[in-house]
């Protein structure tokens, strides 16, 4: 019985502490940053702090933007900008446009690979 009690007492605190640390897990990786090389030579930095926001940083300048219907892939707007990525991981592609007034994709401005 001696060892009994301590053992449920440390399973108990590990499932806790597995339990709390979880959701901060989960925002880290969604906020770690993805580094695009983009054709032009410039490059691109992506973070996304929640599921439906990105912050995208390109030419010295951060542009927050919140997620946008897409056929594939994921899509943000804001700022005049859009930002859509297919796949994940080293390779996958990501494409800059001016977002157009209609709310339609524009001008394309830089096509990247996440690195």
């Amino acid at each position: 019985m001696r060892i009994v009690v301590p053992l449920i007492m440390f399973v108990s605190t590990l499932l806790v502490s597995a339990c709390a640390s979880s959701p901060q897990s989960k925002l880290d990786a969604q906020a770690s940053a993805h580094n695009y090389q983009c054709k032009s030579g410039e490059t691109i930095t992506a973070t996304y702090p929640t599921t439906d926001k990105a912050k995208v940083q390109y030419k010295g300048n951060s542009h927050n933007m919140q997620i946008a219907v897409s056929a594939s892939g994921a899509r943000y707007v804001g700022d005049g900008l859009e930002w859509w990525t297919k796949g994940s991981g080293a390779g996958s592609e990501g494409t800059l446009l001016r977002h157009a007034a209609d709310n339609t994709s524009g001008e394309i401005m830089e096509l990247c690979t996440e690195s």
